[in-house]
C-alpha cells in the first residue's frame, strides 16, 4: 500500500541530515513512464512557501517526472533565497537522475520536478545537506521504496500514512496509490499536508486534474483539526500510463476519491494530541454550501472540542456554532444528535443526555437544519492538553 503500488514508479526515503535527530527527512518519487502526466492542487493560503510557488509553476506544463520532498523545514517565508534553493533542489534532482541513467522518458529537467517541503516556517533549508541527500536518494530508488518515502516526510506525525486501490484483474487492471503527511494545522483550504498520489492508468493531465479536484473537494477539504491553514499544502497526482489501461473517467475519479478519503481519515486520526475523532454530519441543509459551512463552524468550535475531550454531550455548543453561520435554518427547527441520541429537538432539549456514550474514540455529531435535502460530512478531533503542549514547544 504505497506510491509504488502503481507500475512505473520508484521511490526512496533517506536521512539527509536536515533533521538534527537523524531521522529520515528526504523522499524522492520518480515516474519512469511511459507517460508523465500530472496534476496538483495547493494551499489557498495567500502566504505560500517557495516550493508551492515553484510546483504551481511546474504543473502548468501538465507533466512531472519526479517529486522531491523534505521534512525538517518548510522553506516558507524565506524570501528570494528560499525560492532559489527550491530551484536548485529541482535542478539537482534532474541532474542526479540523468547521471544515474534514469532516462527512460527522454531525460529529466528541473521543469518537470515538483518540490515539497514541510516543517518550521521562517528558516532556510541546509542546502549542504539537501543536495547531497538527493544523490543518496537517487542511489536508493526502488519499486519497493514507497514506505520509506512515506516515513521520510513525517514531522509531528506519529505514524506514516499510505493507501491504495486496485481496479480490475492482474494484467488488465490499474492502481491508484498514495502517501500523506500531516498531524496538525488541518483546516479547510486543503488541510495541512503533503500528499503524493500515483497511478499507472493511461490518462492525460486534464483528466487527472478533474479527478483530483473532485476528490479533494470532499476529502482533504473537509478535515479540520485546529482551524489553522498551512503555507505548504500540496496534493500531487502523477500518471505513468504503465498499465496501458484507459479507465472510465467516473471509475478513475472514484478510485482517486477513495484513496484521498482513506488518507484524509488517517490525517485526522493522527491529529496532534487528539484522543477523539469527531464525525460531523450536517443533514437536511438548503444546499451543499450551507451544509459545509455549518459543518466547518461546528468543527472549529473550541468549546465543543473541549467538551468532546471531556466526554460531555454539550449540544448547546453545537447550536451556538450553527448560529454563527449564514446557512438557511429556523432556530426552533434545529435538531442535534450525539452518537445517535437526539439530545436536541426543535431547538430545545430532547432525549436525556445521560444516554450518550462518549467513551470510544469516534464521536458522531449529526446536525439537522430542517431546511432542505443537502448534506455534508466534516471530520475533526478534540482539543487536548497534549495538543497545547506539543505546539507550545514546536520550534524549541
Amino acid at each position: 500500500m504505497s506510491i509504488t503500488a502503481a507500475k512505473g514508479f520508484t521511490a526512496a526515503g533517506i536521512a539527509a541530515g536536515i533533521k538534527e535527530n537523524g531521522n529520515p527527512d528526504l523522499a524522492l518519487v520518480v515516474n519512469t513512464g511511459p507517460r508523465l502526466a500530472a496534476a496538483g492542487v495547493f494551499t489557498s493560503n495567500r502566504v505560500k512557501a517557495a516550493p508551492v510557488l515553484w510546483s504551481e509553476q511546474v504543473l502548468k506544463g501538465g507533466q512531472l517526472s519526479a517529486v522531491v520532498l523534505n521534512s525538517g523545514g518548510a522553506n516558507a517565508c524565506t524570501g528570494p533565497q528560499g525560492f532559489q534553493d527550491t530551484h536548485a533542489t529541482a535542478e539537482k534532482v534532474a541532474a542526479s537522475l540523468n547521471t544515474a541513467g534514469y532516462d527512460e522518458t527522454g531525460g529529466h529537467d528541473a521543469g518537470t520536478v515538483a518540490v515539497c517541503s514541510t516543517g518550521l516556517i521562517g528558516l532556510l533549508l541546509p542546502m549542504d545537506k539537501v543536495l547531497p541527500g538527493v544523490d543518496k536518494a537517487v542511489a536508493q530508488l526502488s519499486p519497493h521504496g514507497g514506505e520509506k518515502a512515506a516515513i521520510a516526510i513525517k514531522t509531528t506525525d506519529s505514524v506514516h500514512k499510505t493507501a491504495q486501490v486496485t481496479v480490475g484483474e492482474a494484467g488488465g487492471g490499474w492502481t491508484v496509490g498514495g502517501m500523506a503527511k500531516g498531524a496538525g494545522m488541518l483546516a479547510p483550504g486543503l488541510a495541512t499536508m503533503l500528499v503524493v498520489l500515483t497511478t499507472d492508468a493511461d490518462l492525460p493531465a486534464e483528466d487527472l486534474d478533474a479527478a483530483l479536484r473532485s476528490a479533494t473537494r470532499t476529502t482533504f477539504d473537509r478535515v479540520d483539526s485546529d482551524g489553522c491553514m498551512s503555507t505548504n499544502d500540496t496534493v500531487l497526482l502523477l500518471a505513468s500510463g504503465a498499465s496501458g489501461v484507459v479507465p472510465e473517467k467516473d471509475a478513475f475519479t472514484e478510485a482517486v476519491r477513495t484513496v484521498c478519503d482513506d488518507l484524509a481519515r488517517q490525517l485526522i486520526g493522527d491529529a496532534e494530541g487528539a484522543s477523539k475523532e469527531i464525525r460531523i454530519e450536517v443533514i437536511n441543509a438548503a444546499n451543499e454550501d450551507d451544509a459545509v459551512e455549518v459543518g466547518r463552524s461546528i468543527a472549529g468550535n473550541n468549546l465543543l472540542k473541549c467538551a468532546v475531550h471531556g466526554e460531555d454531550p454539550n449540544w448547546g455548543r453545537v447550536l451556538s456554532a450553527i448560529g454563527t453561520t449564514s446557512a438557511a435554518f429556523e432556530p426552533d427547527r434545529l435538531n442535534v444528535a450525539i452518537n445517535d441520541v437526539w439530545v436536541c429537538k426543535n431547538g430545545s432539549f430532547g432525549e436525556d443526555r445521560e444516554l450518550v456514550d462518549m467513551r470510544y474514540r469516534e464521536v458522531r455529531i449529526t446536525a439537522d437544519l430542517a431546511a432542505g435535502d443537502a448534506s455534508a460530512v466534516i471530520w475533526s478531533n478534540d482539543l487536548t492538553a497534549d495538543y497545547v503542549h506539543e505546539n507550545s514547544a514546536y520550534s524549541s
